[in-house]
């Protein structure tokens, strides 16, 4: 346990005794996923129970998840479809421990009711809303307990659009699975798929991130790539014509892309010279540019060059995202609606914002008019 829980430190990057770092919540509370045990909303970070010793944290459509450095996993808010893993579709104010394993690595979220985690085995499992096999279990039914996903090892990360997931393996292969008819799946096709398929045949694939029918994924050799739909410029390939892309094409001709994540019609990266991009829809000033402009190219947001962590958030009327800097500075923008971006106001940001003036920010996480983050103390 001992070799675990310091590798669960190390992969966060947060090291000390218990008691040093917060799970912090704010935005929508509706479903109680700002765990306070009540429904109302919050526009600044509160804290979630008391501090303790975290290593992940992600948001959902209404919940949220977290991972502890013991290798436990902990669900809270809206727990319809089975969100939550906790066997039930039952609400839950305030975080509930998933099961009593304690060998758990990672948790993901975004989507619209789907939820997952990595194993220290490297196994995948999945739970939540499956209606179009989203869940990559072979069927469309949902789960409400983690439910494994095939018997492989070498599962390194998960991200789940609206209808439908994208995940990496440990190997570099990229795979796909569940809502097919936009190409978001990268197939060639508009077949939906319940199970895991393998986008392509090859294994220099470095990350990826799934929104609304849409895909985008960066390559080891700095490349990045998208599929699906293209309502607003998503595929940033300069057109805003509707249209749709079944397999991945890539962005421009750059090679020095390397984190993505998704919103609901809009997409950002993180360069390996810490420049932040973004392109797609701009409804609520999501990409950050000090516009409501929508772009069907990469656009840098700033000129800075210290950006670490990104997440984006998936739904309707909602479209935000929250990010780390090397700093520690956590940031927000896009919209706003009932405090989800964190600074203290519901005004929607089209540039970003600074949360507070805390430099010890770890993780983050962005859900439905919500968002999380892991705050430790200085190194």
């Amino acid at each position: 346990m001992t070799n675990i829980r310091r590798a669960l430190q190390a992969a966060a990057g947060v090291e000390g005794a218990p008691g040093d770092y917060s799970n912090m919540c704010w935005g929508s509370n509706n479903k109680g996923q700002a765990g306070q045990g009540n429904y109302t909303n919050y526009s600044s970070p509160v804290l979630v129970g008391t501090k303790d010793i975290w290593s992940k944290v992600a948001a959902g459509w209404q919940w949220k998840s977290a991972i502890k450095t013991d290798g436990t996993l902990w669900t809270w808010g809206g727990g319809a479809n089975g969100s939550l893993g906790l066997g039930n579709t039952t609400n839950y104010l305030s975080p509930v421990q998933v099961g009593a394993l304690t060998t758990w690595l990672d948790c993901f979220g975004g989507g619209y009711g789907s939820a997952g985690a990595i194993k220290t085995d490297g196994t995948m499992w999945t739970w939540g809303k499956n209606t179009q096999g989203q869940l990559g279990l072979n069927d469309t039914t949902n789960r409400s307990s983690p439910t494994q996903v095939g018997a492989l090892t070498t599962w390194s990360k998960l991200s789940f659009g609206y209808l439908h997931t994208a995940a990496t393996k440990t190997d570099g292969t990229l795979w796909a699975f569940g809502h097919g008819y936009w190409g978001a799946l990268g197939q060639g096709n508009t077949t939906a798929y319940s199970s895991p398929v393998q986008v392509g045949a090859l294994t220099t694939w470095l990350d990826c991130g799934a929104g609304y029918h849409f895909t985008v994924a960066t390559k080891t050799d700095g490349t990045l790539w998208a599929c699906g739909k293209n309502g607003y410029g998503e595929l940033a390939q300069g057109a805003t014509t509707p249209s749709r892309e079944t397999s991945p094409v890539q962005v421009g001709a750059l090679t020095n892309w390397s984190k993505v994540a998704c919103s609901t019609n809009s997409a950002m990266a993180i360069k390996t010279d810490g420049t932040l991009w973004g392109w797609g829809r701009n409804q609520y000033g999501e990409l950050g540019t000090g516009n409501t402009t929508s772009y069907s190219s990469p656009v840098q947001i700033g000129a800075l060059t210290n950006w670490s962590k990104i997440s984006g958030s998936i739904g309707f009327f909602d479209s935000h995202f929250v990010a780390i800097k090397t700093d520690g500075t956590l940031w927000c923008w896009g919209s706003n609606a009932v405090g989800a971006l964190g600074d203290g106001t519901t005004t929607a940001r089209s540039s970003p914002v600074q949360i507070g003036a805390l430099t010890t920010w770890l993780e983050c996480g962005s859900g439905y008019k919500s968002g999380i983050a892991l705050e430790g103390p200085p190194p």
